[in-house]
This record gives C-alpha cells, sequence and structure tokens, in this order.
C-alpha cells in the first residue's frame, strides 16, 4: 500500500471519527433540550410570558454565558422561578407585563454589578450578609408563596391535575437512570394525552398557527416601584447561583468558582437575564436539570450544551410548537406546578439542614421565623383576604411578600449577627 494510499485512508478514518463525534454532540445536545424544556416554557406559561420568546432568550443566554466564562462551564440557562411571585405581582399591579420586564432588567443590572464586586472584593464579604438562616428561608417563602396559584390552577379540572401530578412523583421515585430527569416532561405528556381524549384540549390553536411565525418580542417599561418590588428577589438566587456553579463543578470534577470565577459566572448569568428582560422573556439562571443530566451521561463537553442552546433558539421559531403549549389545559400545568413549587421549598429546608450547627442558634432562629412570617403572612394575606401590607413605593404600589422579607431579613441578620460571616459550607449550598 502506497503512502498516499494510507494517507487518503487515515484522512477518511478521521473525516468518518468526527462526524461521528459531532453526531454524537448533537443527540446529547437534544437531550439536554429535552431536560430543560418542561421547566423553562412553565415560567412563562404562568407569568404571562410567550414561551417562544423563553425559549429563544434561555438558548441565547446560555450562548452568552459560555462567551463569558470562556466556554469552560457545561450549563445551560433556563427560565428562573424564583421571580414567579413578584412578576406576577406586578403584571397584575400595573396591567402591563412589560413593568415587570423594566424590574428583571434592573435585577440582571446587579448581577453585574454584583460580579465586579465579587472581583474586587471576594466572595467571602459578600457572603457575610447571605448565609444559610437567610437565604434558607428565602427560598422556602419563594415555593410556598406559589402554592396558592398552583392550587387555583389545578382546581380547573382536579382530575387531571391528580393524574399528572402523581405521574410526575411515580417516575421520579420509581425511574431509573435519565427517565427520572424527563419527569416533568413524561407528567405533562400523559395529562395533556389524557385530556385530548376527554376532549379537554382546545387544538384549534395548534391548527391555525403557522408553521413558523416571530415570536412576541416587546421592549421593558420602567416604574420605581415595580422596580423595588422585583429587584431584592437578587438576593435570593445570588447563593443559590453558588450552589448550581459548585454542583456543577464537583460533577464535572473541576473548581468553576476558582476557574473562570464566580465573578464570571454570576457576569453571564446577568447579561444573560440583561437580554431576556429586553426583548420580552423571563430571567435566566442556571438549570440544575441539566447537571443532572450531565452526571448520568458523563460527558462534560460544554460545546453539547451549546448545542442545546442553538436547538432552543430555532425551537422558538416555529409556531406550531408554541401553539400545542398554548393548548395545554391549566389544571395540567397546575398539577406539575405543586410538584415543582414544593421542591424549591425543600430547596430551602435542605439548606438550613445543611447549615443547621448555626442556623439553628436561637438568635438565627429569630432571622428564620421573621422572613417566614413576613414573606408568607404578607403573601398569603394579600391571597386570600386582599389586604396588602408592606412598605409603600409608590402610590399604590408597596414593597411586600418575598421582597420585604428579604430586605428586613438581612437587615435582621446583619444586626444580631454583627456581621459575622457563615461557615464554610454555607458558602456552597
Amino acid at each position: 500500500m502506497s503512502e498516499s494510499t494510507l494517507a487518503k485512508k487515515m484522512e477518511v478514518s478521521k473525516e468518518q471519527s468526527t462526524i461521528q463525534q459531532n453526531m454524537k454532540r448533537v443527540i446529547l445536545g437534544l437531550q439536554h433540550l429535552i431536560a430543560m424544556f418542561g421547566a423553562t416554557i412553565l415560567v412563562p406559561m404562568i407569568t404571562g410570558f410567550d414561551p417562544s420568546v423563553a425559549l429563544i432568550a434561555a438558548g441565547s443566554g446560555t450562548l452568552l454565558f459560555h462567551l463569558v466564562t470562556k466556554g469552560k462551564v457545561p450549563v445551560f440557562l433556563g427560565s428562573s422561578f424564583a421571580f414567579i411571585p413578584v412578576i406576577l405581582y406586578v403584571a397584575s399591579t400595573y396591567g402591563d407585563l412589560a413593568y415587570a420586564q423594566g424590574g428583571l432588567m434592573v435585577a440582571g443590572g446587579i448581577y453585574v454589578i454584583l460580579s465586579l464586586l465579587i472581583k474586587k472584593i471576594g466572595i467571602g464579604r459578600i457572603r457575610k450578609y447571605l448565609p444559610a438562616q437567610v437565604v434558607g428561608p428565602m427560598i422556602i417563602v419563594i415555593g410556598l408563596s406559589l402554592i396558592p396559584v398552583a392550587i387555583d390552577m389545578a382546581s380547573a379540572g382536579l382530575s387531571l391535575a391528580a393524574l399528572t401530578l402523581g405521574t410526575a412523583l411515580v417516575v421520579t421515585k420509581f425511574g431509573k437512570g435519565f427517565s427520572k430527569q424527563l419527569s416533568i416532561l413524561i407528567a405533562v405528556a400523559t395529562g395533556y394525552i389524557v385530556a385530548l381524549a376527554w376532549g379537554a384540549v382546545d387544538t384549534a390553536v395548534i391548527t391555525e398557527a403557522s408553521l413558523l411565525q416571530m415570536p412576541n418580542f416587546r421592549a421593558p417599561k420602567f416604574d420605581i416601584g415595580a422596580i423595588l418590588i422585583i429587584a431584592p428577589v437578587v438576593l435570593a438566587v445570588f447563593m443559590e447561583h453558588i450552589g448550581d456553579i459548585t454542583t456543577n463543578g464537583e460533577v464535572v470534577g473541576k473548581n468553576f468558582i476558582k476557574d473562570p470565577g464566580l465573578n464570571r459566572t454570576l457576569l453571564g448569568d446577568g447579561i444573560a437575564t440583561l437580554f431576556a428582560s429586553m426583548i420580552g422573556g423571563p430571567a435566566n439562571t442556571t438549570y440544575g436539570e441539566n447537571t443532572g443530566v450531565l452526571a448520568i451521561t458523563k460527558n462534560y463537553d460544554p460545546a453539547v450544551l451549546r448545542i442545546a442552546a442553538v436547538f432552543a433558539i430555532i425551537l422558538g421559531f416555529v409556531a406550531k410548537v408554541g401553539g400545542v403549549l398554548t393548548s395545554i389545559p391549566v389544571a395540567v400545568m397546575g398539577g406539575i406546578s405543586l410538584m415543582l413549587f414544593s421542591m424549591i421549598a425543600l430547596v430551602g429546608v435542605k439548606t438550613l439542614k445543611k447549615n443547621k450547627d448555626v442556623a439553628f442558634q436561637k438568635k438565627n432562629l429569630v432571622v428564620i421565623a421573621s422572613i417566614l412570617l413576613l414573606g408568607l403572612g404578607t403573601s398569603y394575606l394579600e391571597t386570600y383576604t386582599g389586604i396588602v401590607i408592606g412598605i409603600p413605593v409608590t402610590e399604590g404600589v408597596q414593597i411586600t411578600g418575598l421582597s420585604l422579607a428579604a430586605i428586613l431579613g438581612v437587615a435582621l441578620n446583619a444586626v444580631l449577627n454583627r456581621g459575622e460571616a457563615p461557615t464554610a459550607n454555607s458558602a456552597t449550598e
């Protein structure tokens, strides 16, 4: 065999290997897309944002994040659940979701500022104001304050809601391997199929939708009251971000807090949220669902996540998909929401449990109780009685619920602990 023939065969073999590797990346990318899909489109469906815009914002935000973090961190950014209560409140108060966009845009700007502060002064000084006794109950408030919303949605069809919830719980409990990551999608699909059989699905929105369509992009509007209601939620998601990046690093076997650095990962989150709010989407955040996929596949190639991001952007322009999402019965979404919102609250409980030696000290129990009472008390009082208790910021607008609890909780903790730094463990939860 001549040298030229051998060289050609080696070149062909190399090309085939490259094609196979790229095909594998595409399949893994689709898998990541499926993992994030259910939760990412659920947020806009609950809050009123366009699901197609949310998909485009998630995909674009992920690509921006990878650009900022030098392509080193294998994460996907999807719609954040943390802002749902304040988005709903602002939308109902102002009658225009664009004002919630304005608040989210400012929140994204705060992310950027925090990233610059961390780079300059280090995470230790920032973290001491957000220990477990502050962050834990704030996350609990986020989850439990949404339960009434889920119950209201489920009441539209209790049988469908119970079926959807039960399916999700069964798959989560008994599912093996990747099926556990698909529990949300499987549950919603099951509820949807049963609803179709019962004639409870409006299929007209699917048949009338064109194949391709420009999503409902829209610009944000700004009001100081809406901004002050939404911006404090950043306090809750800041430590959540640290936990997500730390967990991702533990799965991959790298310290992403150090390289590319927490300042870069937080900056990526901030820029992604800024972009999302500019085009009419919800805030973005790192997704634990995709970290779970990494742990299962053992494939940590960041390029795979970028492929998933491109798929999400493409999917956002397919109008038929938007029609299918719109046709999902409210009761089905209510059933899955009960599980998701409860899981959010459990994250807060776990945060406190992992730091129980410090969090459950007497003085810190006061902080925990104050945040829970203020956050849940004002939220439930408003939901069930219409009475609003909070700090007035503009005419007809008050800081209440989670935002009020976050501000006063941080202040109370700072007074009781006099700026003492939390334990090392709480920095990574």
